[in-house]
């Protein structure tokens, strides 16, 4: 439980990070501290919400074979980013929360991987 936590936390830090550096219209307008802290709140709650998410949409994303997980993730970004730290960090339309939430979800299955071939 711990690994996963700790590569919860980094995907979500990394994340974050490589989407401001990366993406046009991901904005820093705050401090590193801050994003370090957006990210590690975006990684608990990918760790622990998330899961509860998918449980309840399960029909919707069967349905759409699976895009509507895209879906709440761009939302759960959205949260983090547009609504909780809107005055450290900034999302400039869709297109920068789609890339950014590509991101994430890349490094979550990238860490995901690397974490079932090592056992942390």
């Amino acid at each position: 439980m711990v690994g996963r936590l700790i590569l919860h936390l980094i995907s979500g830090i990394l994340g974050l990070f490589l989407a401001i550096k990366i993406v046009p219209g991901a904005l820093l307008l705050g401090s590193y501290q801050m994003l370090f802290l957006a990210g590690a709140l975006l990684g608990l709650v990918n760790l622990f919400i998330k899961p509860i998410l998918n449980a309840l949409t399960l029909p919707i994303r069967i349905i759409t074979l699976g895009l509507f997980s895209l879906v709440i993730n761009m939302v759960l970004v959205w949260i983090i980013v547009d609504v909780l730290f809107w005055r450290s960090l900034e999302l400039e339309g869709l297109i920068p929360l789609f890339w950014t939430t590509i991101i994430v979800w890349a490094l979550n299955i990238l860490l995901g991987a690397y974490r079932g071939r090592n056992k942390i």
